[in-house]
């Protein structure tokens, strides 16, 4: 089970890294953590990805097809450790051992959370951090949605198409998203709660209520809720990067330089993972694109021309 290049995460960057290094002809697997979602895959609608307008599963779903076409093999496992043997890198996943030449590492992120009391006891029983996966389940009823991003604009305008009575809640007194964004939402007249945090969500056996407070003010408020849903940005996912002893920033983020290289001989890194500027779909497939050229050169010039 010996490859070129492994892929570690199945997201824009991990599988247009996918496409590109199969299509230098690097024997080249992708690993899927099945118990991880793709920000992609999760997103109701992207129409920032040029010559492309729909939604995001389908959008993923098309890269898949498109680096399975090219060659690259899909496994469907959880990567627990990664070393070296001389100069082959070893990955054990929770189905077997792999070695590869080089390895690409694009993890992505998953959801940061409050941190507040009621945050993680409510968790599926009204807290939910996926908009699309849960907000059927809210139709016609009250929902909170904390943040001030594209994520939060996008969810609140997701919820309120699909019949949610919806309400925003944000810390600053303006929001972060795009313009165009921004538009959307305003134009749905969904109302907004600014300079306010939530402090505690509450209720017996589920979400009851959320308590409000102004930054400013201080003053605090109670308001009836049966959902919350969460979206303050992404953390990443870079365990696995910290046992190959790759370098991060103070966030966590993976420090690359302008070919995706990392400080490690043979490790790059593409994605919401790394410490980019921009974090959205094209910039993540940018990467990979990077990531999977640099990684041909490096075995090209290491092993020898395939």
């Amino acid at each position: 089970m010996e490859f070129d290049v492994a892929i570690i995460g199945a997201g824009p960057a991990g599988l247009t890294a996918a496409i590109y290094s199969t299509r230098y002809g690097l024997k080249t697997v992708v690993f899927e953590d099945p118990s991880r979602i793709s920000q992609l895959a999760i997103a109701p609608f992207i129409e920032n990805y040029p010559g492309y307008e729909g939604t995001g599963l389908d959008l993923i779903s098309k890269m898949k097809d498109q680096a399975n076409k090219f060659g690259a093999e899909h496994k469907l496992e959880k990567v627990e450790d990664v070393g070296r043997d001389g100069d082959l890198f070893v990955i054990k996943t929770d189905s077997g051992e792999y070695k590869a030449k080089a390895v690409i590492i694009a993890t992505g992120g998953k959801h940061r959370e409050l941190g507040i009391q009621g945050e993680k006891e409510f968790v599926g029983r009204g807290v939910s951090y996926c908009a699309v996966c849960d907000g059927f389940f809210f139709r016609g009823k009250k929902v909170a949605v904390v943040g001030g991003g594209n994520t939060a604009l996008a969810d609140a305008i997701y919820l309120k198409d699909l019949g949610c009575d919806v309400v925003v809640i944000h810390r600053r007194d303006k929001f972060r998203a795009d313009q165009a964004l921004q538009k959307q939402f305003f134009d749905r007249n969904i109302p907004v709660i600014w300079d306010s945090v939530v402090e505690r969500i509450e209720g017996k056996g589920k979400v009851e209520r959320i308590i409000i407070r102004n930054v400013k003010t201080g003053e605090t408020k109670e308001m009836e809720v049966d959902g919350v849903f969460i979206a303050i940005g992404i953390q990443p996912q870079t365990e696995i990067a910290s046992k190959l002893g790759v370098e991060m920033d103070s966030y966590g983020y993976i420090k690359v330089d302008k070919r995706q290289a990392t400080n490690v001989d043979g490790v790059f890194a593409a994605g919401d993972c790394c410490d980019n500027p921009l974090k959205q779909v094209i910039t993540a497939c940018g990467d990979g694109a990077v990531a999977a050229h640099s990684a041909y050169e490096y075995i090209t010039n290491r092993f020898g021309a395939k």
